[in-house]
């Protein structure tokens, strides 16, 4: 059996953007996010026809979590019940309200993971040490992102329509070359800071299969290889957004490793990822007019020191 390299043997000349925003960054490639390339993304509204991108929180057919992680858990506080009781309160003029609050992991839904999110060697993002995520991130945390949000031009490549699928299948890869190659099926192509955006469909069997969908974990997705990330740096693509519950392939089928574009895109490169959004009325919409280019925003919740935040993505054509 091949030993699994470590990462730091796996990508010890890999690529980096360490220091190219200077020694304090914490938002890595959205900086490519200019206002020219907000503008750039405007300039593909055609129709004002605004897309959500997030999955319901709390769906009664499930939540897709990441092994390890459960679903949000909703509780309610206050409803009309409450004021059954003789104790309930009173407000001058007889108002009564509804609250109620939510257990969750922050990455247990549509989400942004903070740049400091994984890591290896010691290191997050741009260098700091990784002892900086002990008890909270003091550095490369989701609120940097959230401070600044997300915009520019989104590009659809919906791999699993090109590949004449339903829904990708379990551990089925695809290069940056397959990018190109869906695209251009497309009629369009990725430009120079587009906003990623890759369909596989593939949680459509979390819903159909339950519990049976972690038998044999490994989602579709991104394979590493080194051209994969000088294409990406090249690119200065600034954000991975999947329908996926975390962006690649979960188990390299070439090196073994698991996640490691998550250490080579997002701990070197500074590429901030989204996870788990649903593309299904976006992409069919695409489909149905051709246009797989429209203007991308986003801004996860604000939440001091955290590695991840849930999203609303919006793709407006």
């Amino acid at each position: 059996m091949t030993e699994v390299p470590t990462m730091d043997e796996l990508l010890k000349d890999a690529p980096t953007n360490w220091g190219k925003w200077g020694p304090d960054d914490e938002i890595g490639a959205l900086n490519y996010l200019t206002a020219e390339e907000v503008l750039r993304g405007v300039r593909h509204i055609r129709q004002g026809s605004v897309f959500t991108l997030q999955r319901l929180i709390g769906d009664p057919k499930g939540d897709p979590v990441w092994p390890g992680r459960k679903p949000a858990v909703r509780t309610m506080i206050l409803d009309e019940a409450s004021w059954d009781a003789d104790d309930a309160p009173q407000f001058p003029g007889g108002l009564h309200y509804a609250d109620d609050k939510i257990d969750a992991f922050l990455q247990g839904s549509t989400q942004y993971d903070a740049l400091g999110h994984v890591w290896y060697g010691g290191q997050i993002w741009n260098g700091y040490d990784a002892r900086t995520t002990v008890g909270g991130l003091d550095r490369a945390s989701v609120a940097p992102i959230a401070e600044r949000g997300v915009a520019g031009r989104g590009i659809l490549l919906d791999m699993a329509r090109f590949r004449g699928k339903d829904n990708l299948d379990k551990a089925e890869t695809f290069t940056h070359e397959d990018l190109m190659a869906c695209a251009k099926a497309q009629g369009t192509e990725i430009e120079k800071h587009d906003i990623l955006i890759i369909r596989t469909n593939f949680l459509k069997l979390f819903f159909e299969q339950g519990d049976a969908f972690y038998e044999g974990f490994c989602e579709p997705g991104l394979t590493y290889s080194p051209e994969l990330v000088s294409w990406f740096q090249e690119m200065e693509i600034p954000n991975l957004v999947t329908d996926t519950i975390a962006n690649e392939v979960t188990m390299d089928p070439e090196n073994g490793t698991a996640l490691p574009l998550h250490c080579a895109l997002m701990r070197n490169l500074g590429v901030t990822l989204t996870e788990i959004c649903d593309l299904e009325r976006l992409a069919a919409d695409c489909a149905e007019d051709g246009q797989y280019t429209f203007l991308y925003a986003a801004a996860p919740l604000k939440v001091n020191q955290a590695s991840g935040s849930p999203v609303n993505p919006l793709a407006i054509k």
